[in-house]
């Protein structure tokens, strides 16, 4: 597998892909929302390696949590008459320039997590189903009473859909409350242990059942952080993705569960589809194709990472 080619600036990418894009293979443009976060990786090199085996020449772009700077890039990709354009995370409300250059253009936009509308051909990662394990756990281990922090993240479509999902079931057990703190991208780590300070101030331990909920993993490793610098072992820590510090951190002990999100095989299984979506021209309907979440906890993480070794890599 090649080195995947982080490309920050946009001025860096129209210099990077003018001489690319006259080479024979056709450029695949991917905007990642974090591309340098775990789960963002791996969705990246699963597409890589599709790319390389359909002869086609990748560049992304990291848009640093940035819709302004997502469309910049999806228009500068139609501008290279890219072959393809995958939209990692940010929702299609949010891209609508971009979406009209490609359009423009005839260029397909997908998406991983940015869900199904407007002129999207295929989207896969979509963050509500994953919430909905890890998220009935964290209640039923709370026996329906006590308070959670929630660390949020409002401009990614997943971390919305699973947002939804949590108040969904939260709101069924009223004696649960709820905190709610988004943090940012870049600096969901410091966030979340920021966050998690001020939380454990005002939750002292032995009152009540206490839960860290992160729309993702990250977020609430921050937390885990001042969890084990107060030295607080009585709250219960919940993620969703599973990447390897997440994995880590449930057979130390440190975090109660995850959904591993196999990012790769998402990542994969679009760029393959980009090719059926090319082939089929105005004839493609426009679907979803999810790739299930697996619920990872103490009892299970042993038997999980014997069967997916590759994921504590």
């Amino acid at each position: 597998m090649k080195k995947i080619a982080y490309i920050i600036a946009l001025a860096a990418l129209s210099l990077a892909t003018s001489g690319a894009a006259a080479q024979d293979k056709p450029l695949l443009g991917i905007v990642s929302i974090s591309a340098t976060e775990a789960n963002n990786v791996r969705y990246i090199q699963g597409a890589t390696k599709a790319a390389d085996e359909l002869g086609w020449q990748t560049n992304v772009v990291d848009a640093a949590g940035s819709a302004d700077q997502a469309n910049s890039a999806i228009q500068n990709f139609a501008q290279l008459k890219a072959h393809a354009i995958i939209d990692m995370v940010f929702p299609y409300s949010s891209i609508g320039a971009g979406l009209a250059a490609a359009g423009d253009a005839g260029i397909p936009v997908v998406t991983w997590g940015g869900g199904l509308g407007s002129t999207v051909a295929a989207t896969n990662g979509s963050g509500g189903p994953m919430a909905i394990p890890v998220v009935d756990l964290m209640v039923k281990k709370m026996e329906g009473k006590g308070s959670i922090l929630a660390l949020t993240y409002r401009t990614g479509e997943v971390c919305r859909n699973r947002e939804v999902v949590m108040d969904e079931i939260v709101a069924k057990n009223p004696g649960i409350t709820v905190t709610k703190n988004e943090v940012r991208i870049p600096g969901y780590f410091e966030d979340g242990a920021q966050y998690a300070n001020a939380w454990l101030a005002s939750h002292p331990a032995g009152q009540e059942n206490l839960a860290i909920w992160g729309c993702w993993d990250d977020p609430a490793i921050g937390a885990i952080g001042s969890l084990r610098a107060q030295g607080r072992d009585d709250v219960l820590v919940y993620g969703i993705n599973g990447n390897a510090q997440a994995l880590e951190n449930i057979k130390n002990g440190f975090m109660t569960a995850t959904a591993w999100q196999d990012s790769f095989t998402e990542g994969y299984n679009m760029v393959k589809m980009l090719k059926d979506i090319k082939d089929a021209g105005s004839a493609w309907q426009a679907k979803a194709a999810e790739v299930p979440a697996v619920l990872v906890t103490k009892e299970t993480v042993d038997a999980f990472l014997k069967d997916h070794p590759e994921a504590i890599k």
